[in-house]
C-alpha cells in the first residue's frame, strides 16, 4: 500500500477545514501522549510520526490563514525539534483554543495581503488593521501574507474567511513550497498568461482571477504607477486602487468599511428600529405592538413561544415609517440593492409569496397573449397556472426519463433547438424558454450554453430559470458558473468583447449559410450566436427560504435584462404581490444576504463536503450499501450528456479532479448536496420509509418516488445531523437483516415481490399532445391552456371520469382531453394538463404513484373531462372562423 503523505492527504481530501481542524486536535493529543512516555516505549516512534505528519500537513496549510498561521507552525515545530515535548504540549493546546476562539467569535474575518515582503511592513499592516479604538470595534481581523499568485489564489480557494484581498505589485506567479493542488486545472494556463502579461498589469491580472472565484471578497490594488490609468480601466476588478507609500491609512478604512457595507442589513435595521420606537397604533393590525395578545387573558401565555419582539416589529406599509414594498424609496430600496450585488444581478425583487408567485410574476412580464412559450413539462405547477393567465401558447418539452427510478432529468439541448426551428419556419417566433434550474433530484443545466446555441437560432428570445433550489449556487466558484446570473453576466461580456466578434465571424464563414437549411446539421453543432443581434434577456427565481436563512415563503428574483421593460414588470409585481407582506419575511431576506455575502463561501463550502461525507460514509458501508443505494451521476445523467464520462465527483486517488472536469464540460451535471437514496431492497416504497422517517426518527424527507429518497444538505446542516442519519439508516438496514433471518418462507416470498414490484422499470409517459380544439397552429403543435381552462370553468362543458373508465373509453376510439391541472405533490410537477390528450401511459402512471397528495384529481370522482360535445362544439367554431377569415 502506497505511504500517504500530506499532499496526498490535503489535494484528496473532502474538507480542508475539517483536515486542518482534525491536524491540530491530533497534533494536541499526540504531543501530550509523547509527554507521558519515555523514548524507549514502543509506541515513541509511531506516535512522533503522527506529530511530524501532523506538523507537516499543517505547514502547508497555515500559510494561507492568519490564525494560528505559520509562525505559529514555525515557533511549534521549533520546539518539537529541540525537545520541548511538555512545553510543545502546552503551545499545542494553546493554539487550538485560539484557534477555536477565532473561529467561534462573532465577526472575525481575515485580509490577504500580496507581495508585501518585508517584516516591518508586514508588522505596519498588522498594526493598522487593529485600531485601538473606533467604530469598526465589533469587527476582528487577521492578516495573511503570501509572496506569489499561485499563493493568493489558493488562500482565496481554501481560506473561508477572508474578506478582502490587498495586492501589491511585483510578484512572481510560481510558489517554492506550495503542495496544494486546488488549481490543477487552469494553473499552467494561467502561468503562460502571466508571463506574457506586463509587470504592472499582473495585480490586475490577480484581481480579475479573484474576482472570478470569489467576487464577494472586496479587493485592492496598491501599484508603484499608472494607478490612474489602471483606476479607470478596472473599475469593477478592484474597490480602490491606491499608490505605493499614499493613503495607507485609507486603505485600511477602506477594508474595514467594505465589510460594513456587506455586513449592513437595512431593512431589517429599519424594521428593528421601529420595534423600539414607543408608536401608538390607531391604524390597522391588531396584532402590531403585541397589545391584542398581552391584554388577552386567554393566549397571553402563548406569546411566550415567539417572544415579543415578534409582535413589536409587525407593521403596515401605510402606516409610515418604513418602506413600502410596492413603491420602495428607503431601506427597502436599498436591501434590494444590495442582494442583486450579491446575486450578481441588474435587478433584484423581495417576495414574499414564495416562487410560486414569483414565478407569475415573472411571467406576466414577459408574455403576452398569444406569445409562444417553450417550457420543460416538469417545471413547478405554478408556471403551468401562469402560462393560462397569460394566454401564452405553449409548447411543452420533455425531459429525458429515468424510468428506473421513476423521476425526469432534464430537456435535451437539442431538443430545445430543434423546436425553434420548427417555430421559426412556420412564422411564430418563440418568446420565452422556461427551465428548471436545479431540478428537485438535482440535475444542473450548462445555463450559458443553453442560451447561448439558443441566442443564435432566436437573438431576441428571453429565459426564465425556475431556480427554486439553487439559491446558495451564487457563493460558489465552481456552481457560480452554472446560475442564470453567472451565465448572464459571462454572455454579456462576450458579446461586447472584440476578441468573441472575431470568433464568430469565424464560426459564421465555416458554418457557412447553407448549413442553415439542415436541421440535423444545426442541432449537432455548438453554434455561436451573433453578437450584434443577440440580447440578453434573463430572469431567475429563487426561493431563498429553501436554501438560504429565511423564513417561509421568502422568495427573489434577479434580472438580467438589456430590454428590460420596467412598467411592464412593475405592474406584475403589484399584480401579484401582497399590499402588506409579511415584514419579518422581508428582514430576513436582508439578513440572508448579509449572512451570504460574508460567509456564503464557508457555508456553501461546508454544504457540499457533509453532502459528499454521507455519500461515501452511505457508499463506502457494505451493511448500509446493501440496503440503500446512493445514486450517483452516472445513475442520474445518462452517458451522452457526460463528455467528462465521470462517474463519481470524489475519489480518493484524483480529489475533485472529475467534479470540477465535468461542471466545466458536461451538458448535464449532479449537484452532490442532492443526494437520492434508492429503497427497493428494504421492501419499501419511498412515501413508506419517509413516513417512518418522520413519524418514529423526527427527520424530514420531502420528495421521494415509488423507489428513492431524496435527502438534501443545505448550509444549515450540521455533521451531527449527518451522523443521526446515517444512524437512523444503519438502524433500518440491521432491522432488515433480522426480518430476512426470520422470514418463514410465504414472508420471503412476499417480500421478494415487493422488491421486484419497486424495482422493475415503470416508464414515465412523454407529454402526448394538445387536442385540435387547443391548438392555434396545427403545424407546430402548441397549445392554449388559458382557453382550455376558461372552459373548464363552466361545469357544461366537463364531466368527471374515473381512469379506469378512461382507459376504457380511450381503448374503444374515444379521444379524452384533460379539463384540469394533475399534479402530484411533491415534486409538483403535473401529469395533465388542460387541453392535453390522455393517453394509456399517463393513466398507467397516475394509477402508480404512491404520493397521498395530487393536485386537480378528485379520488372519490375521478378526472375532470371535456365532454365530447364541448370539443366538437370548439373545433366547430375554430372552422368557421377559420371559413370566415379565409372569404374576408
Amino acid at each position: 500500500m502506497a505511504e500517504i503523505t500530506p499532499e496526498t492527504s490535503i489535494n484528496n481530501c473532502l474538507s480542508i477545514s475539517e483536515l486542518r481542524s482534525d491536524n491540530w486536535k491530533s497534533l494536541e493529543d499526540n504531543l501530550g501522549r509523547l509527554s507521558t512516555i519515555s523514548a524507549d516505549d514502543p509506541d515513541f516512534t509511531a506516535t512522533s510520526q503522527h506529530v511530524m505528519r501532523a506538523i507537516e500537513t499543517l505547514s502547508s496549510l497555515e500559510i494561507h490563514f492568519a490564525n494560528p498561521g505559520a509562525r505559529a507552525v514555525a515557533k511549534l515545530k521549533g520546539m518539537i525539534a529541540r525537545g520541548e515535548l511538555v512545553r510543545g504540549h502546552l503551545a499545542s493546546g494553546q493554539f487550538r483554543k485560539k484557534l477555536d476562539r477565532l473561529a467561534q467569535r462573532q465577526r472575525y474575518s481575515e485580509v490577504l495581503i500580496v507581495g508585501a515582503t518585508s517584516a516591518s511592513k508586514q508588522k505596519a499592516i498588522r498594526k493598522r488593521l487593529r485600531p485601538k479604538r473606533s467604530v469598526y470595534d465589533d469587527f476582528a481581523f487577521g492578516t495573511v501574507f503570501v509572496q506569489t499568485f499561485e499563493d493568493a489564489l489558493n488562500a482565496v480557494r481554501v481560506n473561508p474567511i477572508l474578506q478582502a484581498v490587498v495586492i501589491h505589485d511585483g510578484f512572481p506567479f510560481r510558489s517554492q513550497d506550495c503542495n496544494l493542488d486546488t488549481l490543477h486545472a487552469v494553473l499552467d494556463e494561467l502561468d503562460v498568461l502571466f508571463e506574457a502579461t506586463p509587470d504592472f498589469e499582473r495585480g490586475p491580472l490577480l484581481g480579475r482571477q479573484i474576482a472570478r472565484l470569489r467576487p464577494e471578497v472586496d479587493r485592492y490594488l496598491v501599484a508603484g504607477s499608472n494607478v490612474e490609468d489602471i483606476a479607470a480601466r478596472m473599475g469593477e476588478t478592484f474597490k480602490r486602487v491606491f499608490r505605493r507609500d499614499e493613503d495607507q491609512d485609507e486603505l485600511f478604512r477602506s477594508i474595514r468599511r467594505g465589510i460594513d457595507e456587506r455586513y449592513d442589513a437595512p431593512w431589517f435595521k429599519a424594521v428593528r428600529g421601529h420595534a423600539e420606537r414607543p408608536i401608538i397604533n390607531l391604524h390597522t393590525l391588531a396584532i402590531s405592538r403585541g397589545k391584542s395578545i398581552m391584554n388577552s387573558n386567554w393566549i397571553r401565555d402563548r406569546a411566550q413561544f415567539y417572544g415579543t419582539n415578534l409582535f413589536l416589529a409587525e407593521t403596515s406599509a401605510t402606516s409610515g415609517g418604513l418602506d413600502s414594498l410596492l413603491e420602495p424609496r428607503g431601506p427597502l430600496k436599498t436591501a434590494q440593492e444590495y442582494a442583486a450585488r450579491a446575486f450578481g444581478a441588474k435587478r433584484t425583487y423581495f417576495g414574499t409569496n414564495g416562487t410560486s408567485t414569483a414565478n407569475k410574476i415573472v411571467m406576466q412580464a414577459l408574455i403576452r397573449r398569444g406569445d409562444v412559450v417553450l417550457v420543460d413539462r416538469n417545471c413547478h405547477k405554478s408556471v403551468h397556472h401562469a402560462l393560462m393567465l397569460t394566454g401564452a401558447r405553449v409548447c411543452y418539452l420533455d425531459a429525458y426519463p429515468l424510468n428506473d427510478y421513476s423521476m425526469y432529468g432534464a430537456v435535451d439541448l437539442r431538443e430545445l433547438k430543434r423546436k425553434l426551428l420548427v417555430f421559426n419556419r412556420a412564422g411564430d417566433p418563440v418568446r420565452l424558454v422556461i427551465l428548471t434550474n436545479c431540478t428537485f433530484d438535482g440535475i444542473i443545466y450548462s445555463p450559458k450554453r443553453v442560451m447561448m446555441e439558443c441566442l443564435a437560432i432566436a437573438p431576441r428570445l428571453a429565459f426564465k430559470w425556475d431556480e427554486a433550489w439553487f439559491a446558495f449556487a451564487q457563493f460558489n466558484p465552481t456552481y457560480r458558473e452554472r446560475t442564470a446570473m453567472g451565465a448572464a453576466a459571462e454572455l454579456e461580456a462576450m458579446f461586447q468583447d472584440p476578441d468573441y466578434a472575431a470568433r464568430y465571424e469565424a464560426f459564421s464563414a465555416e458554418f457557412g449559410a447553407e448549413a442553415w437549411a439542415d436541421d440535423e446539421r444545426i442541432m449537432n453543432t455548438p453554434l455561436l450566436a451573433d453578437p450584434s443581434k443577440a440580447q440578453v434577456q434573463v430572469y431567475a427565481t429563487q426561493s431563498t427560504h429553501k436554501t438560504l436563512t429565511a423564513l417561509r415563503q421568502g422568495s427573489m428574483i434577479h434580472i438580467r435584462d438589456q430590454n428590460f421593460n420596467e412598467k411592464a414588470f412593475s405592474d406584475a409585481y403589484k399584480t401579484h404581490t401582497s399590499t402588506s407582506p409579511s415584514a419579518q419575511i422581508l428582514a430576513t431576506l436582508d439578513l440572508a444576504r448579509a449572512q451570504v455575502e460574508l460567509e456564503g463561501y464557508k457555508r456553501v463550502q461546508h454544504q457540499v463536503e457533509v453532502a459528499m461525507s454521507l455519500r461515501q460514509q452511505v457508499s463506502g458501508d457494505p451493511l448500509l450499501s446493501k440496503y440503500f443505494q446512493v445514486l450517483g451521476v452516472g445513475d442520474l445523467v445518462p452517458a451522452e450528456y457526460r463528455e467528462s464520462n465521470a462517474e463519481s465527483y470524489f475519489d480518493e486517488k484524483s480529489g475533485w479532479r472529475n467534479f470540477e472536469k465535468a461542471w466545466r464540460t458536461d451538458e448535464f451535471v449532479l449537484d452532490p448536496t442532492h443526494i437520492t437514496l434508492k429503497t427497493s431492497v428494504t421492501g419499501l416504497s419511498g412515501d413508506t420509509f419517509k413516513k417512518q422517517l418522520m413519524d418514529k426518527c423526527d427527520i424530514q424527507i420531502n420528495k421521494t418516488t415509488r423507489n428513492t429518497i431524496l435527502a438534501m444538505t443545505t448550509i444549515g446542516t450540521t455533521r451531527s445531523d449527518v451522523a443521526n442519519f446515517i444512524q437512523v439508516l444503519r438502524k433500518n438496514a440491521l432491522d432488515c437483516e433480522e426480518k430476512a433471518r426470520n422470514f418463514s418462507k410465504i414472508e420471503r416470498s412476499i417480500h421478494d415481490d415487493k422488491v421486484r414490484s419497486l424495482t422493475l422499470e415503470q416508464p414515465l409517459p412523454d407529454f402526448s399532445s394538445f387536442h385540435p380544439a387547443f391548438r392555434p397552429n396545427m403545424e407546430t403543435g402548441d397549445g392554449d391552456m388559458g382557453l382550455a381552462n376558461d372552459l373548464a370553468m363552466e361545469d357544461d362543458n366537463c364531466e368527471y371520469l374515473q381512469p379506469a373508465d378512461a382507459e376504457r373509453v380511450i381503448s374503444g376510439g374515444r379521444v379524452v382531453i384533460s379539463a384540469s391541472l394533475v399534479v402530484p405533490y411533491p415534486p409538483g410537477s403535473p401529469i395533465l394538463v388542460p387541453g392535453q390528450v390522455i393517453d394509456i401511459p399517463s393513466l398507467k402512471y397516475l394509477d402508480g404513484l404512491d404520493v397521498r397528495e395530487i393536485h386537480g384529481f378528485d379520488r372519490e370522482r375521478g378526472l375532470w373531462v371535456f365532454t365530447e360535445e364541448t370539443l366538437s362544439r370548439i373545433l366547430d367554431e375554430r372552422k368557421s372562423t377559420a371559413e370566415h377569415r379565409g372569404t374576408s
